[in-house]
């Protein structure tokens, strides 16, 4: 049974945050762990897929929890895409801000990635009238 939990505040296993990051090769979060064991405690809110005791999905929110709201980490372990875990990760983040109007991400740009936000109500910035900057250091 795959279930999903909100506002966690508990340590999750190392291994496990590990194992879910760089099976999605995001590797460059996992080169130093205290780093992003401190970006998930100091999200404004963290919620995990969970598959029996397996860490399968993870994504965060960071922002003032006011005006803004940057959804951040969308993770899903590759042996369990394409069931709506991603849909519910994000949709959980979102109910829990439902005052916020300006909600934002950042993402690689491919098709499926952009097809994926976009079924669930997202604008891609080079769409319409905005436009989008981000600095890497």
């Amino acid at each position: 049974m795959i279930r999903l939990t909100g506002r966690y505040r508990n340590e999750i296993d190392s291994d496990q945050l590990v194992n879910l990051y760089e099976n999605s090769g995001w590797v460059s979060y996992t080169k130093d762990m205290n780093k992003l064991k401190r970006a998930l405690a100091n999200s404004l809110y963290v919620v995990t897929a969970w598959h029996d005791d397996r860490l399968i999905g993870l994504a965060r929110a960071v922002g003032d929890g006011e005006t803004i709201l940057y959804i951040q980490d969308v993770v899903v372990h590759t042996d369990y895409r394409r069931h709506r875990i991603g849909t519910g990760l994000i949709e959980k983040i979102i109910k829990e801000y439902p005052d916020i109007r300006q909600k934002a991400l950042l993402a690689e740009d491919n098709d499926d990635i952009r097809s994926f936000y976009e079924e669930i109500g997202f604008m891609a910035c080079d769409q319409g009238n905005m436009v989008g900057f981000v600095r890497f250091d």
